[in-house]
């Protein structure tokens, strides 16, 4: 009974973070849900090392010239990123707000932004 309740408020939050006022993409948000419930818990796990591996490893594919992430691989990390930020609000409560908006952050990327910077990349 806890595990639904759990996963049902999950579920809410996730939709309130994904809702955006103007730009509702449910395919995108689909997406990022998926990736969401697929990575929590490995990503909980992360050492500060992990993470640090994975948000350069991000960085670096994300600012190549000759590389274009899939959609599937830009919020894998994007959306990584954002679990990562709930690991570290946990561990240090005085950082709870700014994990929360690190997340807020992190989520609302967008894959379509990132395609037009990498065109203006190229100009």
């Amino acid at each position: 009974m806890r595990k639904i309740i759990l996963v049902m408020a999950l579920s809410f939050s996730l939709n309130a973070v994904f809702a955006q006022e103007n730009n509702v993409n449910t395919a995108d948000n689909f997406l990022k849900e998926t990736i969401y419930n697929k990575n929590k818990k490995v990503v909980a796990n992360f050492t500060i090392k992990d993470f640090d591996k994975l948000f350069f490893e991000f960085s670096e594919k994300k600012s190549s010239d000759n590389l274009i992430l899939t959609k599937e691989e830009f919020y894998t990390y994007t959306v990584k990123i954002a679990i990562f930020s709930d690991r570290l609000g946990a561990l240090y409560p005085k950082e709870k707000a700014a994990a929360a908006e690190s997340k807020k952050k992190w989520f609302a990327e967008n894959y379509e932004d990132y395609l037009l910077s990498k065109q203006n990349q190229k100009k």
